[in-house]
């Protein structure tokens, strides 16, 4: 469940909440080492990518959407500092762009073949390891519920 809060200066309109699953502290103790400076951007970015992934996820929330389970709340911030750090070690800034080529200059410009990446069923290039925390809690794959 998305919650919802009005736009400054659009009276009526409404924008998601963006969720962040953990805190520059979780993840500095996640990746054993200090922060990078860019840290609540990269972990916003990382639940976007997770928020994506669970779209079919069944789990218990509050009146805010918030997980009610320790345990989920624990996976999703394992989830988020994992996907972090993959794209950390890739050299992904968290938009998606980071190993898209496989050879890049940038003198007059060449860009050479795309490198190959695999996504999962939500579109979403999850890091192996968030992907195995998620499965591990049950959150991954979703499930479909006939009414």
């Amino acid at each position: 469940m998305a919650r919802y809060q009005g736009q400054p200066g659009r009276p009526g309109e409404l924008m998601p909440v963006r969720r962040v699953y953990a805190t520059p502290e979780q993840l500095a103790a996640w990746l054993s080492q200090p922060t990078p400076a860019d840290a609540e951007r990269l972990l916003a970015r990382a639940a976007e990518d997770i928020d994506s992934a669970l779209l079919t996820a069944v789990y218990a929330v509050d009146d805010d959407g918030d997980p009610l389970d320790p345990r989920i709340v624990q996976a999703l911030a394992d989830a988020a500092c994992a996907q972090v750090e993959w794209q950390l070690a890739t050299g992904d800034d968290g938009t998606g762009a980071g190993g898209a080529w496989d050879s890049v200059s940038i003198g007059p410009v060449s860009l050479s073949g795309r490198a190959s990446r695999t996504t999962g069923a939500s579109g979403v290039e999850l890091a192996p390891r968030a992907d195995r925390v998620l499965r591990r809690a049950g959150l991954e794959p979703g499930r479909v519920f006939a009414w």
